[in-house]
């Protein structure tokens, strides 16, 4: 992942969303992915999965 600084004001600022939208797939799941790891190691009692989710739902 390239780093890039950029000073603006912050009336003149763009939203994230924005951003984000002119990004590949891949960069967006590349930066998904390198903040869950940061996460992972800065909080020590969390596991380094997914977590896995069920339902049990009863149909008449």
């Amino acid at each position: 992942m390239e780093k890039v600084v950029k000073i603006v004001h912050l009336k003149d600022k763009q939203s994230d969303y924005s951003y984000w939208q002119t990004k590949s797939f891949a960069k967006r799941l590349e930066a998904i992915e390198i903040l869950r790891s940061q996460y992972i190691k800065f909080i020590k009692d969390v596991q380094p999965r997914l977590q896995r989710v069920c339902r049990v739902i009863n149909q008449a």
